[in-house]
């Protein structure tokens, strides 16, 4: 490992310097995504001076990612605003003017958001035959009674039988196919159809879920993710400028891009002797201004024990920069999570955080951007969906790598033309969206041309001009597109998965009669025996916050989940320090 030495202040300007002297906190935020910049944005605005935001990439917005091609923005990432009513990122969005080309058919109000409502979609196989639409009707009627009842588990606790698997998918495959084969009216061929209908529904399932495949979905804890009233809206000049938004009120100094963490060391009291390979130099290396500040020139330099004092947190970085912080909030992915956590956070992690980052899931939902010339779609269509007959008794959604096409599940028609021009996107999710990421433009563009010729009975559809697409699974500061409750897991791992660092009494969950409990009941980590040792000393509580959309309950895989998560943490240091700034030092 190489020596790393220490930065003390991004910004060593005398006031900042006199602010910190008088008590001022220093806070590390990791990330800016919306998360990152949420909670950076309301510890500004509540007083606190001493901030700072490492970004890995070159740029701000984490999942948010939109690209201007021409006179048309498309999104990578994050397209939607989930509802309306109550939405912060909905009434940020509104009230800032992003909302005001926003089409008709760019607010939808189905469950399964589409660029545009006008038309309908069109539902062809590999034969390059269109199923009938009253066929897709009655199996849309179907599908939807069936996901209806796979929010009853959770919301009224309906017991799971051993049958589902405790299993999304296998729940819904198995209940609307026994459905469709007791119906006595519908011929065995269009039976046959709707069998082969399902594996196309839960291929989009998969993707809104952001999961490999609906089976590695909880049945248990599906309904406990809540939707927003309200339609689904689009930002016509992109997402991006809600990001900015956020960033408006951040000073340029406060952010610092292309900064990647290689670890947070944590819990440095309790870690003495620390290795001379991350020793931090402390304010008292930058505040040798004699007499800053102080009466008489007699006032020590920071708070008199700046050069000896013991920083409970140093985050160490790529470039072997370490900074001192009294607080760190982490917004890095569940992906980056699974992938680092145990090199990322020195000492580890306590048992139950580790054991809810394994039991959550975070899958790969990738776009596919195609351009064209002319539409060869009619005017009525908004979607190309792709339904493979030889599915119809399939029980899986895995692929062998060569076959990852067929994991695409469709292509919407972005709508208006006069705004995108003729593109079709198009969605793949799982392990076959990993595979697509390996492939160059050109195989990719050349697949899916071959898909389109074969759905629709066209042999002449020329291949796009132009190929964009999205690399959510192999980006190394993501590692997946957002988070789901994988079979096994629930909402009490999000719960576990946002709980600060250290722990301490009061954040640990009361096990048995509450009113005979012995301190040693609540002592499940080692931290928590040092911060009631009182031969160690005092632990400072909140050294470790995390946010992201991953750490919320309710809203988990969205991006107002994660604005949400980002000023839970800033709240929780607000009212940590709610003394210090109400006495105005």
């Amino acid at each position: 490992m190489q020596s790393c030495e220490s930065s003390g202040d991004s910004a060593d300007d005398p006031l900042s310097r006199g602010l910190r002297r008088r008590g001022q906190p220093r806070v590390v935020v990791i990330g800016a995504g919306l998360a990152g910049l949420a909670a950076a944005k309301a510890l500004l605005e509540q007083g606190f001076t001493d901030v700072t935001v490492l970004e890995a990439s070159s740029c701000i917005g984490g999942r948010v990612q939109s690209v201007k091609l021409g006179h048309a923005t498309f999104e990578l990432g994050a397209t939607w605003i989930h509802g309306s009513h109550g939405n912060p990122i909905y009434h940020l969005a509104e009230a800032n003017g992003l909302l005001e080309e926003t089409t008709d058919g760019e607010r939808s109000v189905g469950r399964i958001s589409l660029y545009s409502k006008n038309g309908v979609a069109c539902y062809l196989t590999n034969r390059g035959r269109r199923i009938p639409k009253d066929v897709v009707e009655e199996f849309s009627d179907l599908y939807n009674e069936v996901y209806n009842l796979t929010q009853e588990f959770f919301r009224h606790g309906k017991p799971v039988n051993a049958e589902s698997q405790n299993s999304v998918g296998v729940f819904t495959r198995e209940e609307v196919r026994n459905r469709i084969r007791d119906d006595p009216e519908d011929p065995e061929a269009t039976k046959r159809l709707k069998l082969a209908m399902i594996q196309q529904y839960l291929k989009v399932e998969s993707c809104e879920s952001g999961s490999h495949s609906m089976d590695e979905v909880s049945l248990s804890a599906f309904g406990e993710w809540t939707e927003i009233p309200g339609a689904h809206h689009i930002i016509p000049s992109g997402f991006m400028r809600v990001v900015e938004l956020l960033a408006k009120g951040i000073p340029a100094h406060v952010i610092q891009l292309g900064k990647p963490v290689r670890c947070v060391h944590w819990d440095q009291a309790s870690a003495r002797p620390r290795g001379p390979e991350i020793e931090p130099r402390g304010e008292g290396d930058h505040n040798h201004d004699s007499g800053e500040g102080g009466q008489g020139g007699e006032e020590p330099q920071g708070d008199g024990r700046d050069e000896d004092k013991q920083w409970p947190v140093l985050v160490e970085c790529e470039d072997c920069e370490v900074i001192p912080a009294d607080h760190v909030i982490v917004t890095v992915s569940l992906g980056v999570l699974k992938r680092q956590y145990t090199s990322f956070f020195r000492p580890g992690l306590p048992a139950e955080k580790v054991a809810a980052i394994h039991r959550l899931g975070i899958g790969t939902t990738d776009k596919i951007f195609l351009e064209f010339e002319e539409p060869f779609w009619g005017p009525e269509c908004n979607s190309l969906q792709f339904v493979w007959e030889d599915e119809a008794e399939s029980r899986t959604l895995t692929y062998l790598p060569e076959l990852w096409y067929r994991k695409i599940c469709g292509f919407d028609v972005l709508y208006p033309p006069e705004r995108y021009g003729h593109v079709l996107s198009g969605w793949i999710c799982g392990e076959e969206a990993l595979v697509m990421e390996k492939c160059d433009d050109e195989a990719v563009a050349e697949i899916c041309t071959e898909m389109l010729r074969q759905f629709t009975g066209n042999p002449n559809i020329p291949k796009p001009r132009r190929i964009l697409r999205s690399a959510w699974g192999s980006n190394p500061y993501f590692r997946g597109s957002y988070s789901y409750t994988q079979v096994g897991s629930s909402g009490a791992d999000v719960e576990k998965l946002a709980k600060p660092l250290p722990y301490t009494e009061s954040s640990k969950t009361a096990q048995g009669n509450s009113s005979k409990q012995q301190p040693g009941h609540l002592l499940s980590s080692k931290c928590s025996e040092q911060s009631l040792d009182p031969n160690r000393g005092s632990i400072k509580p909140m050294q470790v916050l995390f946010s992201g959309e991953a750490t919320h309950r309710k809203y988990y895989s969205t991006t107002h989940g994660a604005l949400l998560s980002g000023q839970r943490e800033a709240a929780r240091l607000i009212e940590m320090y709610q003394d210090l700034f109400q006495q105005g030092t």
